[in-house]
């Protein structure tokens, strides 16, 4: 067998301190591990219950990684133009999701835990077993990927064969080496696959033991100044026109006595936390009475909304309501994102749904500016 070990790619997975958790991948020739893991269908899964298939393909990834996301459907065709050849696949999260900071989210929708796992496997359309090896990761550490993506195959005898990238670009349309293309089809016709082992790129796995950090780091975030500043007829005209930011602006209209603006508002320091280090912003505009200013920031406090904060400037509220959008009738919560030029491309009066909304920051960030 000629083995080659490419220098195609960077290998990004291991930080500084990650390197003394990170197990190692496990060598070619191994046997496969063997594993017992809850699914998003609701079942466990075992090693066993691919016993019958001629090789198996398990692919650690996740939700949150943008690398994993672009494969996707890449690994939906896989699963699809395979299964038929006696190739079972089955995907793996490792991450565990208490060691995922929210500043990590910024090109998702959702993190990884488990519930999460489910709800992202229907809205891609999933058509492979999708397992869960979050807290412990007990299983993902005798494999030990890399990165989100890894894919591992394995032979009829469950010995490893290749490992490594599924191919050569996570931008489709930069491929030019498919290698667990590759490595199937020379496995399937009887023989060794010319590439066995290639370097990976990716989301570094997330090792547990990290929660300190996400938890000093949601500190830090706590302490973060909050204010709430006036807004007049004029202020409120250039926040819907969004000429100068250069970023997509989330605009919630809100007050202390709506008890739907008070439920959802921590839906929207969350979704500033995921997303602000991109072109991205949330302001949050306070339809109280000036004169409830203290009561405002008291809330705004309490929910650390370290955002830029707006409060209606008048008691007379028709024309605050018309400069931002006179088609508004001052219903609450009534929320807005706008582009950059100004055009508003999301609109909810009422409760929002948050994932449909971070889906539309997502696909709208990614639009104008893919990584």
């Amino acid at each position: 067998m000629k083995l080659l070990i490419l220098p195609i790619f960077t290998l990004l997975a291991i930080s500084a301190d990650a390197a003394d958790e990170y197990p190692g991948t496990l060598p070619l020739g191994s046997g496969a591990p063997d594993f017992t893991l809850p699914g998003v269908d609701n079942r466990d899964w075992t090693l066993s219950d691919f016993d019958t298939a001629k090789l198996l393909l398990v692919i650690f990834t996740c939700n949150h990684c943008p690398t994993a996301q672009y494969y996707e459907e890449r690994i939906k065709d896989l699963a699809t133009d395979y299964e038929d050849k006696g190739v079972a696949l089955v995907a793996i999260s490792p991450n565990d999701p208490a060691s995922v900071r929210l500043d990590e989210l910024g090109w998702a929708v959702r993190g990884d835990s488990f519930e999460e796992m489910k709800a992202h496997a229907i809205d891609r359309g999933f058509n492979f077993p999708y397992l869960y090896d979050g807290e412990n990761e007990e299983v993902s550490k005798q494999y030990g990927p890399a990165v989100t993506p890894h894919a591992f195959i394995f032979d009829a005898d469950r010995k490893l064969r290749y490992v490594g990238a599924i191919d050569d670009s996570e931008r489709i349309q930069h491929v030019t080496t498919h290698y667990v293309r590759d490595a199937l089809n020379a496995l399937l016709e009887g023989r060794q696959p010319e590439v066995a082992e290639t370097k990976v790129v990716g989301c570094s796995v997330k090792w547990a033991g990290k929660g300190h950090l996400v938890a000093n780091y949601m500190k830090k975030l706590s302490q973060e100044p909050v204010s709430v500043e006036l807004a007049n007829e004029v202020e409120l005209a250039a926040l819907r026109e969004n000429k100068e930011s250069g970023k997509f602006r989330l605009v919630n209209f809100w007050a202390t006595w709506c008890a739907p603006c008070v439920a959802e508002f921590d839906e929207f320091v969350e979704i500033d936390r995921m997303y602000r280090h991109r072109e991205f912003e949330f302001v949050s505009v306070s339809i109280n009475r000036p004169d409830e200013e203290k009561r405002v920031l008291e809330f705004l406090k309490k929910k650390e909304a370290s955002n830029k904060n707006l409060l209606f400037a008048s008691a007379q509220r028709d024309p605050l309501i018309n400069a931002f959008n006179p088609d508004w009738q001052g219903v609450a919560p009534y929320t807005v994102l706008i582009s950059p030029e100004g055009e508003i491309v999301y609109s909810e009066i009422g409760t929002i749904d948050p994932a449909p909304l971070r889906q539309k920051i997502l696909d709208s960030l990614n639009e104008r500016n893919p990584w």
